[in-house]
C-alpha cells in the first residue's frame, strides 16, 4: 500500500469530498491562495475556484458565523482555524449557534459543519499558540471532536466528519502533519468514537492519542525489551469516548496509565479516569496514573517546553509506578 504523510491524507480527504458533494466548502484565513497556513489544502483553489475555496479576513467570529449559517441553509462547510488557539475569538458562534442550534431547534436544524486546524503545541510557539482545546469544547453539549494520530485515520475521520451532521472538531497536531502512513487510494470512512487497539498487551493499558501516541510507542517498545507486554490504544475519538474498548482492555490488564498533552485538571485523561474507575473499580490492582501537561502555561523556552510537555521519560516513569511489585 502507498504511504502519504498526515497533511496529504487531510488534502486527499477534503479534496475528495469536494468532489462528492457540491454543497461542501472549506474557507479560512489563506486557504486559498497562499494553498494553507500548513500547505494541507495546496491546489485546491485551482481545481475548484474561488466559491468553494475561500480566503477570509483575519476575523475568525466572522467567518465562523458565516459557516454556521451557511450550514444551517443546507450547505457543509469546512472551517480551518490556522490554530485552534484561534477559535477562542469565534467561542460564541461556535458554542452558542454551531453546537446548541439543533437542540434549540427541537431538532429541525442540523449544522453539518468541520472545525479543523493544528490543535495543541508546535516547537516554540509559546503560550498563546500551545492550548490543547479538546477538554475545553468536550465539557459542552452538540458537539463530537476527534484527533487522529496516523495518515489513515486523519483522511477517514475527515471524510466522516464532513458527512456527519453535527459539528464535528478535528484535530491535528502541526508536529505530525509529515509523519507518513499506509492510505488506500479512493473513498473510505473512519467511524467516528471508535478507539484502536494499536497494541495488544496483558500487564498494562496505556490510552493516548494524536502525537503523544508516537511517545507511547516509543517507550512500549522500552518495556517491550523487558518482557512487559502493553497494551496500547490510540483513543482517536475524544468525544464520544469509546467506552467499551477502554473498559475491555483495563480489565484485562488491571492497570492504566494515560496520557494526554493537555492539561491535567478537567481534562481528557481525568474523563478516562473516571470512566475506569466508575466501570472497573473491581478490577484494578493499582490507581490509575495520569501524565499530563505541567499546570502552567507553556513557556517558550526549549528546555523547559521539553520538560513541560508530556515525553517519553515521565511516561516511562508513571509505567513503573503503576507496576510496582510486577517489574
Amino acid at each position: 500500500m502507498r504511504e502519504i504523510t498526515i497533511r496529504e491524507a487531510l488534502r486527499e480527504a477534503i479534496d475528495e469530498e469536494l468532489g462528492r458533494d457540491e454543497n461542501v466548502f472549506i474557507l479560512g484565513e489563506e486557504v486559498a491562495e497562499y494553498n494553507g497556513a500548513y500547505k494541507v489544502t495546496k491546489g485546491l483553489l485551482d481545481k475548484y475556484g474561488p466559491k468553494r475555496v475561500i480566503d477570509t479576513p483575519i476575523i475568525e467570529g466572522g467567518f465562523s458565523g458565516l459557516a454556521v449559517g451557511a450550514a444551517l441553509t443546507g450547505l457543509r462547510p469546512i472551517v480551518e482555524f490556522m490554530s485552534f488557539n484561534f477559535s477562542f475569538v469565534a467561542f460564541d458562534q461556535i458554542v452558542n449557534n454551531a453546537m446548541k442550534m439543533h437542540y434549540m431547534s427541537g431538532g429541525r436544524f442540523t449544522v453539518p459543519i468541520v472545525f479543523r486546524g493544528p490543535n495543541g503545541a508546535a516547537a516554540r510557539v509559546s503560550c498563546q499558540h500551545s492550548h490543547n482545546v479538546e477538554p475545553l469544547y468536550g465539557h459542552l453539549p452538540g458537539c463530537k471532536i476527534v484527533a487522529p494520530s496516523t495518515a489513515y485515520d486523519s483522511k477517514g475521520l475527515l471524510k466522516a466528519a464532513i458527512r456527519d451532521n453535527n459539528p464535528v472538531f478535528v484535530l491535528e497536531n502541526e508536529m505530525i502533519y509529515n509523519m507518513k502512513g499506509e492510505v488506500p487510494e479512493g473513498d473510505y470512512t473512519v467511524e467516528i468514537g471508535k478507539a484502536k487497539i494499536v497494541r495488544e498487551g496483558k500487564h498494562l493499558t496505556l490510552l493516548s492519542y494524536s502525537r503523544m501516541l508516537y511517545f507511547c510507542e516509543e517507550v512500549v517498545e522500552e518495556f517491550e525489551k523487558r518482557g512487559i507486554s502493553i497494551e496500547l490504544i490510540d483513543l482517536r475519538t475524544i468525544k464520544p469516548l469509546d467506552v467499551g474498548t477502554i473498559v475491555s482492555s483495563v480489565k484485562k490488564t488491571h492497570r492504566a496509565v494515560v496520557v494526554e498533552e493537555g492539561h491535567k485538571f478537567a481534562g481528557v485523561g481525568a474523563e478516562v479516569t473516571s470512566i475506569i474507575q466508575e466501570f472497573c473499580f473491581d478490577s484494578l490492582d493499582a490507581p490509575v496514573e495520569r501524565v499530563c501537561q505541567m499546570e502552567t502555561p507553556l513557556p517558550y523556552s526549549p528546555p523547559l517546553e521539553e520538560e513541560t510537555i508530556p515525553n517519553p521519560k515521565r511516561i516511562k516513569a508513571a509505567i513503573e509506578k503503576t507496576l510496582k511489585g510486577v517489574i
